[in-house]
Formats: C-alpha cells, structure tokens, sequence
C-alpha cells in the first residue's frame, strides 16, 4: 500500500462521514480538519482551492508524483480512496469485474437519488423559512420510495450487504444516509419518513453495518462535544433549527447577490 498524506476536511454529516468510514475501514492515517458552517469556512478563498464547489468532505493527498492532490465529491474520494489503497479489495472489487460496477451503481444511486431527495426532504420540513406542504410531502414520499428500494434489494441478497459478501463503499455511500434518517426524519418531530416494521432487511443491515468498529469511530469525525451528544428537547431542537435556518437563508441571500 502506498503511503498517505491525507488532510479531511470534513462536518459530521452523511457525506462528511463517507471518507471517514472508508479511511477508517481501509486503516489509514489522516489528519482532520472541521469545516465551521456557521462561519462559512466552506467559502473562504484557501478551502475553495481545495474544492471550488465550496462543499464537504474534500480530502488532500500526496500523488505519486510527489505532488498534492485534491479530491471532492464524496464518490470521488471513495472512489479514489480503493483505486488507490485498497489493493487487498477490504471494501471494494477489483476494477473491471461485474461487482465493481455493481458497487458504481449504488454509489450513482445514492448521490443522484438519496442524498438528494433526503436532504431536500430535510430542508423543507425543517429549514424552509415557510411550509411548503407539495415540497414536503413530495421529497418525503420520494425519499420512502428510494428506502423500499434499499430495502428489497438487501432482502434478496445473501450476505446482507449491497454488493457481494462484504460490506464496500457502496454500503458505506448509503449508511450515513440512513442513520440520518433515523435521527431526522422518523422521529415525530420530522415525520415517518422511515419506519422498522416495514423495512426489516434495512433494519438488519443498518445493525450490521454499525456493529463494525470502523464505522463507529468513522460516524463520529469529527468527534461530538458531550453538549452535542446529549438528547435535545423538542425546544432546543427547534432552536438549533431556527440558528441553521438563520444561516442558511444568508448563504442563500448571498449566492444570489453574485
């Protein structure tokens, strides 16, 4: 294995923990760096060089060459992350056989159509300045669509994981995804977006998946204050919502100035 210089620059979201999980999987050193959202650290000019996109997780390298290399997209850091480092396939297939594309379509899936529609599924219910009830209901519907879809598959397959007989970074693409949704998105305050009685192989590989040390310690970069770890009332979720709406709608504000 060739030796990293790897820098994350990361938030504990689930995209963010997509590069820590597969660093973690993979047993590679790496130093972390916690982007401030609040402070729009995203955008200032010496992070923009690193993604010009001005979003996380973007990781830094030492190519062969001896050189830097910067990489975003959190597929692309998957991505690069087993072309580069997992010779011995820990979480991947080697390139060319039918299961490394198995492994591309759920990765393609899972940031054209899960994260996506999750994440707006999210946005309206809870950071929109007003109700949009067509908006909620129709990220909501489809984001319980694309978890019926988890669901069959992992129901048909032998192993319990998406691809083959080992878990790859096409379960560790779609797990953050998941466990946001538990938080997030099943509870009464945002919805029944997802519910266990109905996604019983969904359920068993969620389990499976956070039972392995590496996701446990990858989920939690970078890592959780003890005020963060505590449960939240019902107030003090709807404060935290309120701060993040207040930020978001400047970020909004400012885009649309340029």
């Amino acid at each position: 294995m060739a030796p990293s210089d790897i820098t994350l620059y990361t938030v504990r979201t689930p995209n963010g923990i997509k590069a820590s999980i597969a660093l973690e999987e993979l047993g590679l050193e790496y130093k972390t760096h916690a982007i401030s959202f609040a402070k729009n650290e995203q955008k200032e000019p010496w992070f923009l060089e690193i993604n010009p996109n001005g979003r996380i997780p973007a990781i830094t390298d030492k190519f062969e060459d001896g050189k830097p290399i910067h990489i975003s997209e959190s597929g692309s850091i998957l991505q690069y992350l087993v072309d580069r480092y997992d010779t011995e396939h820990k979480i991947s297939y080697p390139r060319g056989t039918r299961k490394y594309y198995e492994i591309n379509n759920w990765i393609m899936w899972q940031m054209g159509g899960l994260g996506p529609m999750q994440g707006q599924a999210n946005h309206f219910f809870r950071y929109a300045p007003e109700k949009i009830q067509y908006g909620i209901d129709r990220y909501q519907n489809e984001t319980r669509r694309l978890y019926r879809v988890m669901d069959t598959h992992l129901a048909k397959s032998k192993s319990g994981y998406l691809v083959g007989d080992r878990c790859t970074i096409a379960d560790i693409s779609c797990w953050g995804w998941v466990k946001a949704g538990l938080l997030t998105l099943c509870n009464q305050q945002h919805g029944p977006v997802l519910t266990w009685t109905s996604s019983p192989a969904l359920k068993a590989w969620m389990e499976k998946l956070r039972a392995r040390p590496a996701f446990e310690k990858g989920a939690d970069v970078p890592p959780a204050t003890e005020e963060e770890k505590r449960p939240k009332t019902k107030e003090e979720e709807e404060k935290y919502a309120a701060e993040a709406r207040k930020w978001i709608m400047q970020g909004q504000q400012e885009e649309a100035k340029k």
